[in-house]
């Protein structure tokens, strides 16, 4: 199954991390847009070019002690068709690399709407005979709150082409428990949603004891994680919320197993805009992502288990 993998690369590296991938044009240092824009112009295509670039950058820096990046789709649409290729390109280069791609596009629907959106990330398409690959990612976020129509067209691709997904569950912000803190029958909305996770995931199940279907527990809720990670045992999490949302490691502990796995904890601006706080020259960038990826390993494999299989 497609954590498999994702676990077996945690393991290689030591690091149960994965860097987001959501450039803004003020995240980008000044020498890659003047490049950028004076070959392409104040263009859509000039500013999909600088995140392009600035992609390559962090994925060069960081993908031999991080095993995933996470580029979240919303940062790319905004760009348009021009954005839609640097997220296409993002991936592949990721992939080349050897890293394991999650693509945060957190799609809901249902029926053939549903398959195409797994179609489009995760599967391939059938044109004339010939078989293309839209997106090519690993793993898709998706929302599970349409029930099992929103849910079972993905399971078929999971297992055919070795992809996962991740269900939101218990979500990072602030709000998120004005509908998922209320409770059916006195279980809390979200508790229901990770033993729906569960069992969506019981014909997927991998070597390592978690299946294709994960979902998304944020660290900014403590006490939730290490309350799912027993509801849900076998059930991968992806763990927004560290760093500059408030999560520390010391939260995002609970998520784990009794081997350091289970879990995989994102962080995206904080890497991104490392050589900002750094305050080294742009030109190091990368070298500062690197730096924060690093410590950012530390300071989580500080709080759990030893990772092992």
């Amino acid at each position: 199954m497609s954590f498999d993998r994702l676990i077996a690369r945690i393991v290689e590296t030591g690091n149960p991390t994965v860097v987001g991938l959501d450039p803004k044009l003020d995240y980008i240092p000044e020498h890659i847009k003047e490049a950028a824009f004076q070959e392409h112009g104040n263009t859509l295509r000039g500013a999909a070019e600088a995140f392009l670039a600035f992609n390559k950058g962090i994925i060069d820096a960081v993908c031999d002690i991080v095993p995933a990046v996470k580029p979240q789709c919303a940062y790319y649409e905004m760009l348009g068709y021009e954005g839609m290729r640097a997220l296409y390109e993002t991936i592949q280069y990721a992939k080349s690399r050897g890293m394991f791609v999650i693509i945060d596009g957190k799609r809901n629907d249902i029926g053939s709407t549903m398959e195409a959106y797994a179609v489009a990330h995760l599967g391939e398409i059938s044109i004339n005979g010939a078989v293309a690959e839209p997106f090519g990612g690993d793993a898709l976020t998706v929302n599970g709150y349409l029930g099992t129509d929103g849910i079972k067209p993905l399971l078929g691709i999971c297992n055919a082409k070795d992809k996962g997904i991740f269900a939101l569950v218990k979500t990072s912000n602030p709000s998120s428990g004005e509908l998922q803190d209320r409770e059916i029958d006195g279980e809390a909305v979200y508790s229901i949603m990770a033993g729906m996770c569960e069992a969506w995931g019981a014909e997927s199940m991998g070597q390592y004891g978690y299946s294709a279907v994960g979902a998304v527990v944020g660290a900014t809720y403590p006490a939730q994680l290490a309350e799912l990670r027993k509801k849900a045992p076998h059930t991968f999490f992806l763990v927004p919320g560290y760093g500059a949302q408030g999560g520390t490691a010391a939260d995002v502990a609970g998520a784990f197993d009794e081997k350091g796995l289970g879990a995989i904890v994102n962080s995206s601006r904080a890497i991104l805009t490392a050589w900002k706080k750094q305050n080294v020259p742009g030109e190091e960038y990368a070298a500062a992502a690197r730096n924060e990826a690093i410590r950012m390993r530390d300071d989580i494999t500080q709080y759990i288990p030893k990772i092992t299989l």
